[in-house]
């Protein structure tokens, strides 16, 4: 998906650009990168005031969007209307104000760039949305995998002209998650903080980030992998004393990840960290952790693991969690793992 963006932000030209971009999904920052895009280039700063109009979903009918779009520039070649909130259009989902779109599709004002930027998914099958590409652009926007966000990350930061560490990434990965648009943020706050040719490490990402050094999930999980109780006490001790900046769901989150991934290893007939590293589909810098899990955690070890992982859930949940407080439920998780 990120290289697709990549292609795609490339190919918009200001000369190229289509009479209608029909931007739709669950991933609200492809989204946005597209729209930003467009918005850079299609009206020249000194004729935005009378020719660019951003507008917003919720206070617009079909027949208003429709009215923006057939009006013509005003001194100049062209005019853009870009709609954010698409998917809270008033009347975008009866029948007949779907045929309106569909037509206006089929017959675009060339003066026009209508933008379209739907903060869910439309159904594509449809003759109204499918109408958008006769002489427009659709794109549906999908949120990334988890194995795709380490990628994503190195990526990013290569348009950025910074290099990254796979230890850095992983933190971003197990502090933020899929948050695209929490990580670029935090990403460019480091880039920030760098000097000249100095890429993003571990220390940067934990100074910048707010990570702490020694006592994060990064961290436990470490220990948690090399058995190291001494450590890994130190670390949940921490978290039991901090529960409002180490909530108890992103930990259990993480850790049933990992565990499950050390499950599925152990079905492996090469344990490798090579052939581990395929297929679970991770970078290679990663793979000795799990290589190390399976050698440390019996099959059985790993199964009962995750079912503690399950009843920690569901504790933190308030299922049947008596007196037990988050604090209180990772001390005795931590134990049912270590022991």
């Amino acid at each position: 998906m990120a290289e697709k963006i990549n292609d795609i932000l490339k190919g918009i030209k200001k000369d190229s650009l289509k009479p209608i971009y029909f931007l739709h999904g669950e991933e609200p920052f492809f989204i946005e990168a597209i729209a930003d895009k467009i918005q850079d280039i299609a009206i020249p700063v000194h004729e935005k005031g009378f020719n660019e109009f951003l507008l917003f979903g919720k206070d617009l009918t079909v027949g208003g969007v429709l009215n923006y779009a057939r009006r013509y520039p005003m001194m100049a070649d062209r005019q853009l209307i870009l709609v954010k909130d698409a998917h809270q259009i008033q009347g975008i989902d009866v029948k007949e104000n779907q045929i309106l779109l569909e037509e206006y599709a089929l017959k675009p004002l060339s003066t026009t760039i209508l933008v379209l930027c739907f903060g869910n998914s439309q159904d594509e099958r449809k003759s109204w949305v499918k109408a958008q590409n006769k002489n427009g652009f659709v794109f549906s926007s999908k949120k990334l995998y988890e194995n795709q966000i380490p990628d994503f990350i190195s990526e990013f930061c290569h348009s950025k002209g910074v290099k990254i560490s796979p230890k850095a990434i992983q933190l971003l990965v197990e502090h933020i998650g899929n948050d695209l648009k929490r990580l670029t943020s935090e990403i460019d706050k480091v880039i920030l903080n760098l000097k000249i040719d100095e890429g993003i490490d571990a220390d940067a990402v934990q100074r910048y980030v707010g990570i702490s050094k020694e006592y994060n999930v990064f961290e436990l999980q470490k220990a948690l992998i090399i058995r190291d109780v001494y450590k890994a006490n130190q670390i949940i001790n921490y978290f039991s004393s901090n529960t409002k900046d180490n909530p108890i769901q992103p930990i259990l989150i993480i850790l049933y990840n990992f565990f499950s991934k050390v499950l599925f290893a152990h079905s492996l007939s090469d344990k490798s960290e090579g052939n581990i590293a395929s297929n679970l589909k991770i970078n290679m810098f990663f793979a000795k952790d799990y290589a190390a899990a399976v050698r440390n955690y019996p099959i059985g070890k790993v199964a009962q693991i995750i079912h503690h992982l399950r009843i920690a859930d569901a504790k933190s949940k308030g299922v049947e969690v008596g007196n037990d407080g988050e604090g209180e439920i990772l001390k005795q998780l931590v134990f049912q793992i270590l022991h």
